[in-house]
Order: structure tokens, then C-alpha cells, then sequence
């Protein structure tokens, strides 16, 4: 498919595509939902703080020109095709809450005086519908625009500001409750991971997994206020994971590997008592689904191994000649590694992009070191788990040291060791190193 060729007759199909499916999908949920002799409202004792600002109607209702416009903002058929997805995709699902769990708004608004933002309300009155409330078609339309509009040179943080401001305008014109926006956001992250942009692009693994932390993120939230609301507030302390995830889906996006460890390899107390339900996470991944617990040699005195029990470094004996690189971004070595051996922490996210520049200087340093072992000198490639990274590495550095095609190198690491997994996206990385 040539990329160049995408004209405006394509934007305008998808536009109409959206546009069609829209209408159908909102009114007639909105329709359903009014020929109902009850429809009930949920909300948050909280929500009676939010404030009216007649105002930010202004931003409210430039959803729709956003909506009208965002695919003409598209550069390749891919990202076009892409956002026609979740945009479908939003819509039919929002469509088929609003009839299966059908709310309606139910604060009073108060008069409105000025008389522009009085003509937008009226406006807003006779077209829009106080049903179809969760979710928030607004608040997942937003999310979805920004995928395009952060692409953009000019103009970027206007946009990203707007989109915000349109998000809280939800709650401050009183046309949506809380749980709408919370279960908008869940929505648009859905779709992001359904249909996510580049696919096999090894630069845009970081905003598939971030993608999921912040889906993670958001269904703590929901979950925490659900409970907090039909329990007691002992739930709250949902938002703490919640918060967390959110904050490395973050540090996902910026490819930040020391968001955790510095460079010695430590992770400050700190960090360890805010990121602890990330941290316990990974240690109960580690503890029960770890593979490769005993090194394996993939080349003459080059090991590689998920991050080793105390038990596992009694058995693989480590001395002073050994080097250990910590490939590991989410677990501090052990501290036994860390006296016994020449440690190097060199952290890589989990399933996430590695970066070429980093990779190089590492499988050059590791290929250097071992011509120059001594002769009880041996190497240990190790991640948390023993499925990609250290595999990865490990391919890496037996291409260079054997000097064999990348093919039979990866092919050779499959064979000894089973439990790697080389995802697509990583092909294309391999091939640039």
C-alpha cells in the first residue's frame, strides 16, 4: 500500500464512515433510552462540589469541530485507518452501554444570564440528550483526536490544552457525571491497545505498554470509587496502585529506564515505598513465572538467565572474573551478585523499545570483555523474567562473537533456549543492530 497516496476523498469516506455510524448509534440509544419509564442516574457524593462555568460550553462544544476535522490532519493511510478503527470502535461500544446500562444526567443547571453561552446552552439543549452518559463519547473522542494532533509541529500545546480543557468542560456545563469520564477514558484506552498505531514498529512498543499500565490505571480508579461508593472508604486505597500504574505507563512513554534504579543498580527507599504495588507485582512474576533459573550457555563461558535466586548463584558459582549485566529496569540485584562479581546495571523496560544507541555500546562492551577473559572469567546476560532481554542481547552478542547471519543466530538462540520470545517488533530492531 503506497503511504503517499492518501488523498481527500479517503479522509472524506472515513469522515462520512464515523459521521453516519455516529448518528445511528447516538440517537437511536438516545431514543431508546427516552421511550423508558425509568432511567437512573449514577453519581459520586463528591460531584456536588463541581462547579457551573457557563463558559467552558465554548470548549464543550468544539468536540464536534474536532470530530469533523481530526481525519483531515492524517499523513498515511495507516494512521487514518487507524484512527477510522477506534473511532468505530468507540462509538459501537459506548452505543451498546447506553442500552444495556442506560443513565441519565441529574444535577439541576443553573439559569444561565449571559446571553452568547445562553443561545450555546439552548443550542445544546434541543440537540444534544441527558442520556447516553457512560461513557463519555466526549472524553473517549478526546483521547483519540490527541493520537493525531500530537503529531502535529504548530500548535501542539494549544491542542493538548484544549483537549483538556474539553474534558473538564464535561463536568463543568453539568452534562456528564464522573463515572462517564472515568469510563470514557477506559474506552479510548481500549482502543488503543485493540488497534494499536504501527503495530510492528519496534519505535512505538513504549505506547503500546504504557498504553496498557494506563488501562490498568483507570480500572483501579473506577474500581476504588465503585467500592468506596457501595462500601466504606477503606477502598480508597485503590487509588495508590492506581497512581502508580499510571505513573509507569509515563515513564513508558518517555522510555525513561531509570525511572526506578540509578546507575549503580540501586533503587532509593523512596521509590521503593511509592512504586511498592509495582514492585511486589514483579517480584510475584518473578518468584512463580520465571524461566531459566539456571544460566544457560549460549556461547563458550556467555550465559544468560532470568534475575538469579540465592540458590541459583550458589550453583553458578560467581567469582571476581565474572561480569554480570543487569538488563533489569523493575528488580535491584541481589546484593551477593553485587560483592561477588563485576556487576553492571544496564536497564532495558520490560517488553518495552530498546534503544539502538544503548544496545551497541552494551553487546560491544560484552563482546570486548569476553576476548579478554581470563581463564576462570565467564559472563552473565541476565533480565527479570528470561524471556526477551537477555535473549535479545544474548542474540546479539553471539551474532558478533560467532559471526553468523542474524537468521541462524536467532534460530541458534531458539534452540537453546526455549522459553525465548522474540516479538515481531523485534525483528525489525535486530536487523538495525
Amino acid at each position: 500500500m503506497d503511504e503517499k497516496r492518501l488523498d481527500v476523498k479517503q479522509k472524506i469516506y472515513a469522515l462520512l464512515l464515523c459521521s453516519v455510524v455516529f448518528m445511528i448509534v447516538y440517537n437511536y440509544s438516545a431514543w431508546h433510552a427516552s421511550t423508558l419509564e425509568k432511567v437512573p442516574s449514577f453519581i459520586f457524593d463528591f460531584e456536588k462540589y463541581i462547579p457551573f462555568l457557563p463558559w467552558t460550553i465554548i470548549p464543550y462544544m468544539t468536540s464536534g469541530l474536532f470530530f469533523c476535522s481530526v481525519f483531515f490532519f492524517c499523513r498515511t493511510k495507516e494512521q487514518l485507518k487507524v484512527l477510522t478503527q477506534r473511532m468505530l470502535l468507540v462509538t459501537i461500544v459506548a452505543g451498546i452501554c447506553f442500552l444495556l446500562f442506560p443513565l441519565k444526567f441529574s444535577l439541576q443547571r443553573p439559569e444561565i444570564t449571559h446571553s452568547i453561552f445562553g443561545y450555546s446552552f439552548q443550542f445544546l439543549t434541543t440537540f444534544d440528550s441527558p442520556f447516553n452518559q457512560a461513557p463519555s463519547l466526549h472524553i473517549a473522542y478526546a483521547f483519540i483526536f490527541w493520537t493525531v494532533f500530537k503529531d502535529l509541529k504548530k500548535w501542539r500545546m494549544l491542542m493538548l490544552f484544549w483537549l483538556i480543557a474539553l474534558g473538564i468542560s464535561t463536568l463543568t456545563t453539568y452534562q456528564h457525571h464522573f463515572i462517564d469520564i472515568i469510563t470514557g477514558t477506559i474506552l479510548a484506552h481500549m482502543s488503543f491497545l485493540i488497534f494499536p498505531e504501527q503495530k510492528n514498529n519496534f519505535s512505538y512498543r513504549n505506547f503500546q505498554v504504557a498504553n496498557f499500565y494506563f488501562l490498568v490505571g483507570w480500572i483501579f480508579v473506577v474500581t476504588s470509587l465503585l467500592l468506596y461508593k457501595f462500601s466504606d472508604e477503606s477502598w480508597l486505597f485503590l487509588l495508590w496502585p492506581a497512581f502508580v500504574m499510571l505513573i509507569v505507563g509515563y515513564q513508558y512513554q518517555k522510555n525513561n529506564i531509570y525511572f526506578l534504579k540509578d546507575n549503580n543498580g540501586y533503587i532509593p527507599f523512596y521509590k521503593k515505598l511509592f512504586y511498592f504495588p509495582y514492585l511486589l507485582m514483579y517480584w510475584i512474576f518473578w518468584k512463580f513465572l520465571r524461566k531459566n533459573k539456571r544460566p544457560l550457555e549460549i556461547v563458550t563461558n556467555i550465559y544468560i538467565s532470568s534475575k538469579l535466586s540465592k540458590e541459583d548463584i550458589n550453583y553458578f558459582e560467581i567469582n571476581k572474573n565474572t561480569f554480570v549485566y543487569d538488563l533489569a529496569a523493575e528488580m535491584e540485584e541481589s546484593e551477593m551478585i553485587k560483592e561477588k562479581s563485576m556487576y553492571f546495571s544496564v536497564p532495558f523496560l520490560d517488553i518495552g523499545t530498546l534503544d539502538i544507541h544503548q544496545t551497541k555500546k552494551l553487546v560491544t562492551e560484552i563482546v570486548e570483555n569476553y576476548h579478554q577473559l581470563p581463564k576462570d572469567g565467564k559472563i552473565l546476560i541476565h533480565c527479570t523474567m528470561g524471556y526477551t532481554r537477555s535473549s535479545v542481547i544474548g542474540i546479539l552478542v553471539m551474532k558478533n562473537i560467532l559471526s553468523l547471519p542474524l537468521n541462524q543466530a536467532i534460530t541458534n538462540m531458539k534452540v537453546l533456549n526455549k522459553n525465548a520470545i522474540i516479538h515481531s517488533y523485534l525483528l525489525d530492531f535486530l536487523k538495525k543492530n
